[in-house]
């Protein structure tokens, strides 16, 4: 059992990352899909419940937000696995001018995430920390190291 939860602004590669790595074995949480907290709990309950491995495909910039479901997800028995999205806030705005105008976050959304952006660390409770990255060949995935931003 497991429980993958992403870290990063937005237009950093999460949603697409989760479709080339986890969409045939893991069940999506996403507030994009799912508008509000209601569902993302009651979604976050059912995997919890059935042994069912899932992403949170949020934002999560905080230790607090993360914190929610690394608790839920340990006293669940999963092994918990973070993935920090690394991106300079200039390309993940080129980046999400990039999506279809009803997917784009305000210029001011993506910056206001950067602002509150809390670099996760193993001491929050992860069995696993990995700092992913886009290059032009693709995601480039890397244990983790060191603290980077």
């Amino acid at each position: 059992m497991e429980a993958i939860i992403f870290t990063g602004i937005q237009g950093t590669g999460k949603s697409t990352f989760y479709r080339e790595r986890y969409f045939t074995t893991h069940v999506r949480l996403s507030l994009d899909m799912l508008k509000t907290r209601h569902r993302e709990k009651v979604l976050l309950r059912a995997c919890l419940e059935a042994k069912q491995p899932f992403v949170v495909d949020n934002t999560n910039p905080t230790v607090a937000e993360r914190s929610r479901y690394i608790a839920a997800a340990k006293d669940a028995g999963f092994r918990v696995v973070g993935c920090y999205f690394q991106s300079k806030v200039a390309d993940a705005l080129i980046r999400n001018e990039q999506r279809p105008l009803e997917q784009r976050v305000p210029v001011v959304g993506v910056l206001g995430t950067y602002r509150r952006l809390q670099v996760p660390n193993p001491e929050e409770g992860f069995d696993a920390l990995f700092f992913i990255r886009l290059s032009q060949d693709g995601f480039v995935v890397e244990e983790w190291q060191r603290e980077v931003r």
